[in-house]
Parts: structure tokens; C-alpha cells; sequence
């Protein structure tokens, strides 16, 4: 082997990396950024439950037991609750995770033989946090009434405070109802992103870009026309996904059909403009899968679809609040698991709404009707 010839041939495959600085630069960039994601994001401790109280006694005991929880590092405090029904709304619409239901006698019962019984009610849509709230909320309790047969002298005059925990939305707590309507989000999101980023891309490399930049055709024009096509696809895609959830996994839709699908549409044109402006953006599709790859790996540890976001540091979560698929997980569980409609889903709606207005008004600006 030459050694010249060899040291010219790296020489000129250095010269063609340092000329493509996208490539070179998420080659630096992509390791440090899964090194940090990973190490914040990838976490089974859950923390920072939120934490609606109904509090029916408005004691000091009370008062005593709400401090308990709230010292735990396990729940926070979110908000009282005037009346059932706003606990119910709290926890349909994912504002709190479990509530804490304290009945009016609950500072006499606890000197009475039968005991106070309060109630913690937990979201199940997400069988890990609400494992963890369970098991939290009955360790306090225990630790309460230890701490209760220490101050009378070790004589217990009852049987203590009792918890009755009780699991909504998904009673079993099975990871498939948790699991299959992210993987569709996951799945919608992934095919509508990789079908559109190659769009331009692939008609530049072949050359029939420049046909499209000396015909009368406006960005918007072209960006619209690049989505219908896609945007039928998808919608093919989003009913088989149903029909495979419902039929074969088992998991019906307890809520609204006609409005899943509905915003269901909203969030593939968002995914397909996320697409588009990748393959403004990128000179060949080589740039356009690396892009591609770089943002849909964040958007599956950030947006809640394996880990608990309120395991997260802040930090993180806003990251997370970035990324459409973040707010369509919360509405594909909240209408397949809660059945909850748009009353509750309104505000994830709208910011999805947003979303797709935006993207694909900033990849049509992108879009240039030239070569540069």
C-alpha cells in the first residue's frame, strides 16, 4: 500500500467533512446532547406528584396530614378543591395526578376506635406514577400512625387513620393501556416526519427542483401541495392504528371517535411541516436523516412516552413542552384511557394548533425559489 496515496485519500476525506458542517457538526453535537438527555431524562424515580386536596374537615389534624404529604419529596401541593366534582376535573384533565379526600370528622375520628378513613384517588393512565403514589401515600399513613402509638405512650386507642386507595381511569393498572396509545402517537409521529423530510431534498438531488423554481408556484403552493398527499396517508395510518388498539390489543376508546380523529389531523400537520422544514433545511438526504434522527430520539424521552416527565428536572420539561408529541401523548390518553373530551383537552388542542400553524408557515418562509 502507497503511503502517499493514503495519506491523500485522508486528506481529501477530511477536506469533504470540514465542507459539510451540518453533518460535522451534529457528528460533535449529537453525542453530548444523548449524553445529557439520557442522564436527566431517562429516570424510573418518579417525583413531584401533583397533589389535589379535598379537604372536608378543615382542621388542624387535617392540616397535619396535608404537611405529612407535601414533606414527603414524593407529592406536591397543587390546589384544594371545593367539591368532588373539581377533584374530578383535576385529575380528568391532568392537572394532578392523585387527590387526597379528607372526610368532615376527621379530626374527631382520630380519638374514636373505628378511626378516620381518607381516601386517596390516583390516575392510573400512568401505571408507574401511580404505583409510586400508592405506595407513598400508605408508607405515610403507617408513619403517622406509628408516630400516633408513640405519642399516647405505645397504647393505641384504634386502629388509626385508614387509607382506601382507589385507581381510576385504569383500575388494573396495566401497562398496555398506558403504553399502546403512545406508541401510536410514536408511530404517526415517525412515519410523517421521515415521508416529508425527504421531499425537497430528494427533488433537488435529482434535479427537478429547479423545474418547480421557474414555474409561477409560491412557497405556501408548494408546501401545501407536498402535505395533502401525505397528510391521506397518515390519516389511513391513524385508523388502522385505532382499529389494531381496539380489535386486536384490546384497548377501546373510551371517549369522543370523531374528535380523536379530528386532532389526530390537527398533529400530523405539524409532524409533516416538522418534516418539510427539515428538507428545506437540508442539501442532501444524508443531512435530512441525520436531522431527522436528532430530533425524533429527544421527542421519545422528553415527551412522557417511556418516562414519567414529572421524574424530569424543570429544565427538561420545558424541552419537552417543544414538541407536539408531548401534547398529543396527553390528548391520545386522556380520550383513549379517560374518555375525557375537549373541555379538558382544549389548552393541548390549541397549543397543537399553534404548532402547525407555525411550522409550516417557517418552512414555507424557508423555502427559496432558487438553488440557494
Amino acid at each position: 500500500m502507497s503511503r502517499l496515496r493514503f495519506k491523500a485519500i485522508v486528506y481529501k476525506e477530511f477536506i469533504h467533512i470540514k465542507r459539510d458542517k451540518p453533518s460535522l457538526a451534529i457528528a460533535f453535537m449529537m453525542p453530548l446532547m444523548l449524553l445529557f438527555l439520557f442522564g436527566y431524562a431517562v429516570t424510573t424515580d418518579v417525583e413531584n406528584i401533583d397533589l389535589v386536596v379535598y379537604d372536608q374537615s378543615r382542621s388542624q389534624a387535617s392540616l397535619e396530614l396535608i404537611e405529612n404529604f407535601t414533606q414527603s419529596g414524593v407529592f406536591i401541593f397543587k390546589e384544594y378543591a371545593a367539591s368532588m366534582d373539581e377533584v374530578e376535573s383535576a385529575l380528568d384533565s391532568g392537572n394532578s395526578r392523585t387527590a387526597l379526600v379528607i372526610p368532615p370528622n376527621y379530626h374527631n375520628d382520630i380519638y374514636r376506635i373505628q378511626g378516620p378513613e381518607v381516601q386517596i384517588l390516583v390516575d392510573g393512565s400512568d401505571p408507574m406514577i401511580a404505583r409510586t403514589a400508592m405506595n407513598s401515600a400508605l408508607i405515610i399513613g403507617q408513619n403517622m400512625n406509628i408516630q400516633m402509638i408513640g405519642q399516647s405512650g405505645g397504647q393505641s386507642s384504634g386502629r388509626g387513620i385508614s387509607f382506601q386507595p382507589r385507581v381510576w381511569y385504569n383500575p388494573e393498572m396495566k401497562s398496555l393501556n398506558f403504553n399502546i396509545p403512545a406508541l401510536i402517537g410514536l408511530i404517526l409521529q415517525n412515519i410523517t416526519v421521515m415521508l416529508t423530510a425527504f421531499t425537497l431534498v430528494r427533488e433537488r438531488e435529482r434535479g427537478t427542483l429547479e423545474q418547480l423554481i421557474v414555474t409561477p408556484i409560491k412557497p405556501v403552493e408548494l408546501m401545501a401541495g407536498k402535505l395533502v398527499p401525505y397528510i391521506a396517508i397518515a390519516a389511513i395510518d391513524v385508523v388502522v392504528a385505532l382499529g389494531v388498539n381496539t380489535l386486536w390489543f384490546g384497548v377501546p376508546v373510551q371517549g369522543s371517535f370523531v374528535l380523536l380523529i379530528l386532532l389526530s389531523t390537527i398533529f400530523l400537520v405539524a409532524a409533516l411541516g416538522i418534516g418539510l422544514l427539515i428538507s428545506t433545511i437540508a442539501k442532501t438526504q444524508l443531512q435530512a436523516m441525520q436531522a431527522t434522527i436528532a430530533f425524533l430520539l429527544p421527542s421519545i424521552l422528553l415527551s412522557g412516552f417511556m418516562f414519567p416527565r414529572e421524574a424530569m428536572p424543570e429544565i427538561i420539561q420545558a424541552l419537552g413542552m417543544l414538541i407536539p408529541l408531548t401534547y398529543f401523548l396527553e390528548i391520545l390518553r386522556g380520550i383513549i384511557v379517560k374518555g375525557v373530551g375537549l373541555s379538558h383537552l382544549w389548552q393541548q388542542a390549541l397549543i397543537l394548533s399553534i404548532f402547525s400553524a407555525g411550522i409550516i408557515t417557517i418552512a414555507s418562509i424557508k423555502f427559496q425559489k432558487n438553488m440557494d
